[in-house]
């Protein structure tokens, strides 16, 4: 590492540390040559060659890509006695510094998860996957504005891995289940990873927590418990993204409009509200009235003949002679009558066929008792109106 009274490639001078990890070191510099201040990450080779064949992803992944959601690259050196990556320098915090406070509000963690997905999407069109989604790895300016930065575990998505046999490389809180698994890297990684991101910000805690195998284990057995008094497309979303199955998973552009549009007006009712004890009640009291109708209208039919029927013949207009002992229909229509302060009254309509019996004459002129002389039945309770003729209107 050059030392800080030397200028680096003779135009940074460095100064403090920032931060450090497995391969690299990043720290405060000046360009003396623009006059600004930046960020330089400093790689610390080892002598296996995926340590050299990763600075080169970075470099070279970083360099190809420009999006207002990931780090600006100013400058690079990648064969070097020591490779260097000169990067904007952001003055804020990280959002693992800003969750260790507690859970954000939702409409924060919309803004910052469409902003974060999008430039995923970005990383993602060129062809990379950054593998290693986390909070700590996310900058935030002094706006609030995230930053996607450490593109140290990058790869191309149909490169081979990168790691030593049985090796998982990325951080076991935010590891896919195909990360555990050691099965195919795709871009649903890091939606997934982001899912978890997001879910994280909303709770204030981290989801899988536990030594390395144990948190990276965890999501194999149980999936990540979203909060329900969430709004319902957040649920959904966070779910989708989180899921077991990868092509259950939504896309990193997808993800973004998802978290600029949110959906307000609530969905379909999946589960059927109880009915409540009015709408019940007044469902039976049609049930039970359609059943009295049914009911008298098959008793006024049986007993259509009975010595209570209304009188009636046929209307003299349409009357004609009939042969001893004919049976004529006559339509019978009973009359309802409702006081003004009385509920109304369900009445049967009875339309049986009438029988109306005429005199039998005996070829000897004299009649058989009973028949000589038949009368018209008498009326029952709902008599015809008079001045309507014999026939009789409800």
């Amino acid at each position: 590492m050059p030392s800080d009274s030397v200028l680096l490639a003779d135009r940074y001078r460095l100064g403090e540390v920032l931060g450090t990890g497995g391969v690299a070191e990043v720290r405060r510099a000046t360009d003396v040559l623009l006059a600004r201040d930046v960020a330089v990450k400093l790689f610390r080779p080892g002598d296996d060659l995926s340590d050299s064949r990763r600075i080169e992803n970075e470099i070279c992944a970083l360099a190809g890509m420009s999006h207002p959601g990931l780090v600006k690259v100013y400058d690079a050196d990648p064969g070097g006695e020591t490779p260097y990556l000169v990067l904007e320098l952001i003055e804020g915090k990280t959002l693992r510094d800003r969750v260790s406070n507690g859970p954000m509000a939702v409409v924060d963690v919309r803004r910052i998860g469409a902003a974060l997905a999008d430039a995923l999407a970005h990383v993602h069109a060129r062809g990379f996957v950054h593998r290693d989604v986390k909070p700590s790895n996310i900058l935030l300016d002094d706006d609030g504005l995230p930053r996607l930065a450490d593109f140290g575990l990058v790869r191309m998505a149909d490169d081979a891995c990168l790691t030593r046999t049985g090796h998982v490389v990325g951080t076991a809180a935010y590891l896919s289940p195909e990360q555990v698994r050691g099965e195919e890297i795709t871009a649903a990684v890091d939606v997934y990873a982001l899912g978890l991101v997001l879910l994280e910000c909303l709770t204030g805690r981290r989801e899988y927590e536990g030594a390395e195998v144990e948190a990276a284990v965890a999501r194999l057995h149980r999936p990540p418990a979203v909060p329900r008094d969430l709004p319902f497309d957040l649920v959904r979303l966070l779910s989708r993204m989180t899921a077991l199955s990868v092509p259950r998973r939504p896309s990193a552009a997808e993800c973004a409009e998802a978290l600029r549009t949110p959906v307000t007006d609530a969905p379909t009712v999946l589960v059927p509200k109880p009915r409540s004890r009015g709408l019940l009640a007044a469902a039976s009291a049609v049930v039970l009235i359609s059943a009295i109708g049914t009911g008298l209208s098959a008793w006024n039919s049986v007993t259509a003949t009975g010595a209570d029927q209304p009188e009636t013949t046929a209307p003299a207009s349409t009357q004609t002679p009939s042969r001893t002992g004919e049976f004529v229909p006559t339509p019978v229509v009973a009359q309802v009558t409702t006081p003004a302060d009385a509920p109304p009254q369900v009445q049967a309509v009875d339309r049986a066929p009438q029988a109306v019996v005429r005199p039998v004459e005996d070829n000897s002129g004299k009649g058989e008792p009973g028949k000589d002389k038949a009368g018209p039945a008498k009326a029952g309770p709902g008599k015809a109106n008079p001045g309507k003729g014999k026939h009789g209107h409800g």
